[in-house]
């Protein structure tokens, strides 16, 4: 006997037109799928999915939920989606080494010191802590690029000596041979952004040895946008391992209308892959607009002495440096968070209209009183959004934390996509993005293969039960700008390893995730 029967139109996660079936589940495992014309097994429970979709749990290859298992394992934004299994430790940022996860816990939940980090020793110890706090949903983990420089480096700006690059190689190896999928940068971000090329390669050369891939949010997305996605494929060849870059997008007027030429320059490529979550607004750090001479504690001493470069760069850019205003402007970028509550949701154009200075200087003060402060950028156009979302290869992945509206972080304006992402992809099958089965291959089965979750992303017998049960019709994300935190509507079931993790009218999620470990 089964333990669960689902019982609907079976998306299989192939590609493969939808037919009448139905999937049997028993234990953590699909143990058989048959069509409707096939005697389907008796079972424990049986859930009504008639006329809906039954389709393999959606994977996110690109998460922020690096500390959820420990601060929310209910992870209620993330499971309510379809999400069962998520990638975490991108943009050079992972909680091994620990340098900084204070200051993060801080930034992603708005409560410094929720938690007390144990010091892992190893990349094994924060996979044995994953699947002891028993998340909702299963956690693959990239090692950063970020945290590995700060833990041998600091935040200096200087490049690696022989030993010291040496050493950094070796935490990332040790990393990957733990069960790590690969390596991840951020190299726009403190202190990525202070690495050159060679360091990247010689990393991710470590990476590839051990087996893993390498996954980077690129330096830069809007003028410098395709000598980046070059520096990233440049790496991948160079060290010999598979690319992946992250959130494409075409973000300021200097790049809008060339989706195209992006997405043909990745798939030109012997082996790169990306994904985007289907939003023209992106979500940082306020003080990932600085340039890399410019350290976001020393904000207030820079501006006093050298406050017109500082406000060419971050404005205009200078070479080497990407200013993520240029082609976009203030009034484009909103406050997630900031010094007063009244602040938080507005743009700084309209703060610095209230305070009587131009829009510079209000972003030099909000950053002297709080330097990680985030912020959202109106900054792509909806066709370019739209001609990214339509290539089945690219995968959709949200750049979520998993917030909830009664937990932590539940009080911030966060970015709609935490929420939204993959019922706005499912939403957009209705208006001819792409045919259903194209779509679901896209959120399952194709980064699942290339993020090495083996027997995950399709339903088939002997593969991972990770369900997720919608109606095609009706499935929509609710999430606003104006009011981000709100549940998708159109699901039906989420099964996580042959647990039924969520469905409506359950007053809580049942946590039956794991940490998933590169084999």
């Amino acid at each position: 006997m089964a333990d669960l029967l689902l019982a609907g139109s079976i998306v299989d996660g192939s590609g493969a037109a939808p037919f009448p079936g139905w999937v049997a589940v028993a234990g953590d495992r699909i143990a058989a799928v048959g069509h409707t014309s096939e005697p389907a097994p008796e079972a424990a429970r049986t859930i009504d999915t008639s006329g809906l979709i039954v389709a393999p749990g959606f994977v996110d290859v690109h998460n922020h939920s690096d500390l959820s298992p420990f601060l929310l394992p209910e992870m209620p934004s993330t499971v309510r989606q379809g999400v069962t299994s998520v990638v975490v430790g991108n943009c050079g940022a992972s909680p091994w080494p620990l340098a900084a996860w204070d200051e993060a816990v801080g930034l992603a939940y708005g409560e410094p010191g929720a938690i007390a980090l144990p010091d892992w020793g190893r990349w094994r110890d924060y996979l044995d802590a994953i699947d002891e706090a028993r998340p909702a949903v299963n956690i693959a983990t990239l090692v950063g690029h970020g945290s590995i420089r700060q833990e041998v480096l600091g935040l200096g700006r200087g490049a690696p000596s022989p030993p010291d690059l040496d050493r950094m190689r070796g935490l990332v190896h040790d990393a990957v041979t733990d069960g790590a999928v690969g390596l991840s940068t951020g190299l726009i971000y403190v202190p990525g952004i202070f690495s050159d090329t060679d360091e990247v390669v010689a990393l991710a050369s470590a990476a590839a040895d051990a087996g893993g891939l390498y996954a980077s949010h690129i330096r830069g997305e809007g003028r410098d946008l395709f000598e980046a996605v070059g520096e990233a494929l440049e790496i991948g060849a160079r060290a010999d391992l598979p690319v992946h870059v992250s959130h494409l997008k075409c973000e300021s007027s200097r790049v809008w209308g060339r989706a195209e030429e992006l997405l043909h320059m990745l798939h030109d490529a012997p082996d790169a892959t990306g994904d985007q979550y289907p939003y023209a607004a992106w979500n940082s750090s306020l003080a990932s607009l600085l340039p890399p001479w410019a350290p976001p504690g020393e904000i207030a001493e820079i501006a006093a002495s050298d406050g017109e470069r500082l406000r060419s760069a971050v404005e205009t850019g200078e070479a080497g440096f990407q200013s993520s205003v240029d082609g976009v402007g203030w009034e484009r970028i909103v406050l997630v968070t900031a010094p007063r509550a009244e602040w938080r949701g507005r743009d700084i154009a309209a703060v610095a209209r209230d305070l009587g200075e131009s829009p510079f200087a209000t972003f030099v003060r909000l950053l002297a009183a709080d330097p990680e402060i985030s912020c959202i950028g109106h900054a792509m156009t909806q066709d370019d959004v739209a001609t990214i979302l339509r290539d089945p290869g690219v995968f959709v992945a949200s750049d979520a934390s998993a917030p909830a509206p009664d937990g932590p972080g539940g009080a911030l304006p966060v970015h709609p996509r935490d929420y939204g992402t993959f019922a706005r992809a499912l939403s957009a099958v209705r208006g001819g993005a792409l045919p259903l089965e194209a779509m679901v291959r896209k959120m399952t089965s194709l980064p699942a293969e290339r993020f090495g979750l083996r027997h995950r992303g399709r339903i088939a017998a002997g593969a991972f039960a990770d369900l997720v049960v919608f109606d095609a019709g009706t499935v929509h994300d609710e999430a606003t700008f104006d009011r981000p935190h709100a549940f998708p509507s159109g699901f039906a079931a989420v099964v996580v390893n042959g647990t039924v993790a969520w469905e409506p009218g359950a007053t809580r999620v049942a946590r039956a995730g794991r940490a998933l470990r590169r084999t």
